[in-house]
């Protein structure tokens, strides 16, 4: 078997942090920076490891909406167009600086995901986009587009529905991409979103699916060996940003199940992980910093999420063994 084929694949779900820093003007020069980060840290795994890419989107879809409603001379155009031409844009950005920093090609697949349009997600709008208001501008913005919004921490954001991804339509293109020896950059801002009428129309559906659930979705489709979730905090902390803090460094499934997390933030990850973890056979979930991807997957870093310990021990003799591609 070439070495092309044993190498093991990984799907990153990239964060926010790594297009755009909270409180940072929303500029390609600023964006652009910020890919460069995530490019080299990813461009570190592209020896050993087959890549796919999943970002977020919410700053930018957030962005092209308002810019698209401010502008009355055409009708709007669709949310769902509007995650396509995140997709475009921010994939442009993350292939230009990885084809800088690997000598592997970089494809990237315009990505279409189902929902069902049923989904009670549409009728209690939750996924944050664009950028923070005070409470005042999100008021005015709201009398002025009718836009659904919540509180983000100190500030205000939109919401959008954000229903649950039910399948991937190019899910063996990429795999094929993979197999192939390309990174691979698919998904974007959680995919395209779409969904089929009784007969068989299918049709775009605005809303913006949650990008940690889609690679979650891919991760299964494509049978993944790991799932890494790369953000701005090194893993999964109780008492986050408090003097008490506590990280795991390794968890099972169950034992996530009896915790709660932030629902704006760790939680949806926590979700991803578990759905990722208990529905693929020979599976390893990682949350970990931007900076940290390597160290992650060697076991110095990050969060490691597994089925059960005995499994995590039963994964780690095999590499040691040869039988599985160490990490």
């Amino acid at each position: 078997m070439s070495r092309t084929t044993m190498k093991p694949t990984i799907v990153i779900a990239l964060g926010g942090n790594a297009l755009l820093r909270r409180g940072q003007v929303l500029s390609y020069e600023n964006q652009l920076e910020n890919v460069k980060v995530a490019a080299e840290s990813i461009a570190k795994l592209s020896k050993e490891y087959r890549i796919a890419i999943v970002h977020g989107n919410g700053p930018q879809v957030g962005l092209l909406s308002q810019q698209n409603d401010a502008f009355d001379a055409v009708p709007s155009y669709p949310l769902s167009c509007l995650v396509a031409e995140s997709q475009g844009m921010i994939a442009t950005m993350l292939a230009q600086e990885l084809r800088n920093r690997v000598d592997c090609n970089v494809t990237t697949i315009l990505t279409h995901v189902d929902v069902d349009k049923a989904d009670p997600a549409f009728n209690d709008p939750t996924k944050f986009i664009g950028q923070v208001y005070s409470e005042k501008e999100a008021y005015d913005l709201t009398e002025e587009f009718g836009w659904s919004i919540r509180q983000d921490g100190d500030y205000f954001r939109r919401v959008v529905a954000s229903p649950a991804p039910k399948n991937i339509r190019e899910s063996e293109l990429i795999s094929l991409a993979l197999q192939h020896d390309n990174i691979v950059i698919c998904c974007g801002g959680g995919g395209i979103p779409v969904c089929t009428d009784n007969h068989g129309i299918t049709t775009n559906i605005d809303c913006v699916i949650d990008k940690d659930s889609t690679a979650s979705l891919l991760s299964q489709q494509i049978s993944a060996d790991y799932f890494l979730i790369l953000t701005d905090g090194d893993g999964v902390f109780f008492h986050y940003g408090k003097p008490n803090q506590i990280k795991l460094d390794i968890a099972t499934t169950e034992e996530l199940k009896g915790y709660s997390f932030d629902k704006g933030s760790m939680q949806p990850k926590i979700d991803s992980m578990i759905n990722y973890v208990e529905n693929v056979d020979i599976s390893i979930g990682i949350i970990a910093d931007l900076h940290l991807a390597l160290d992650a997957l060697n076991g110095t870093a990050g969060t490691k999420i597994v089925k059960n310990k005995f499994y995590n021990d039963s994964i780690s003799h095999q590499q040691n063994d040869g039988e599985l591609t160490p990490a």
